[in-house]
């Protein structure tokens, strides 16, 4: 049996593109480095030195979280700008219910072939969001993986770590009778019940991406696609 000669683009992996991807993506990674990045996007690992003399009992406190099925409206629609803050906004506003202070922030990007406007659109938007919450975006994986997603798609996963003093540490267990409880408003239905969204809106109202709601007071994938609060800037500091 004869082997033709195939290289890895033929496969459908293009290693140039990755790499110009990359090249593309590090300033607006190194624009959310915090000083105690060490090493960031581009190597083996990431580094980032935290000063432990500066706690009296740290406790780090990690979360991971994607943006479920608000990608399929994204793919609708064509804007890719808003997701990546959806991303960052999943993760840290976890960490942040119990107290915690992010620190640094990975992602993973996973697409059928690498569309790099697509790409990069998607990571300003991750870029935006550390810098919104003051964690440094330092690190991720892009994997191209060909037949394995939809052409056009992609899925996305972020990864946030964060610090915070053991005695500050949020869990519910000193809640009594007499606190107080704050609401403050969110932009919409944030990252979650997608499933139900777009069933709801495209299967049983037959709306499309492009459709104005008048009742709510917009363009369907305007609407759906507003980006999740990223609350640390309200929360921490109280």
């Amino acid at each position: 049996m004869q082997i033709k000669s195939s290289s890895y683009k033929d496969s459908g992996v293009d290693i140039k593109k990755a790499d110009q991807f990359i090249s593309q993506i590090k300033p607006l990674a190194k624009a959310t480095y915090r000083p105690e990045v060490l090493a960031g996007l581009g190597g083996f690992g990431a580094l980032f030195h935290i000063d432990f003399q500066k706690y009296k009992d740290p406790v780090i406190v990690s979360s991971t979280d994607g943006v479920g099925t608000k990608l399929k409206i994204a793919f609708m629609a064509n804007p890719h700008d808003t997701i990546g803050l959806d991303l960052v906004a999943m993760s840290v506003n976890d960490i942040l219910t119990m107290g915690a202070e992010p620190l640094f922030f990975l992602d993973y990007f996973a697409t059928a072939n690498l569309e790099l406007s697509v790409a990069t659109q998607v990571v300003k938007g991750i870029a935006q969001g550390c810098k919104i919450s003051n964690c440094s975006l330092i690190g991720g994986e892009t994997a191209e993986m060909p037949s394995f997603y939809h052409k056009g798609e992609y899925d996305l996963a972020g990864f946030a770590v964060g610090i915070v003093e053991r005695d500050r540490l949020i869990d519910g267990s000193a809640i009594k009778v007499g606190h107080k409880l704050v609401g403050l408003s969110s932009s919409g239905l944030h990252s979650n019940g997608y499933s139900l969204v777009r069933k709801i809106f495209f299967e049983q109202l037959k709306l499309k991406p492009t459709d104005t709601v008048k009742e709510l007071g917009g363009k369907v994938s305007d609407i759906l696609l507003t980006p999740t609060i990223i609350y640390v800037p309200l929360i921490l500091p109280l």
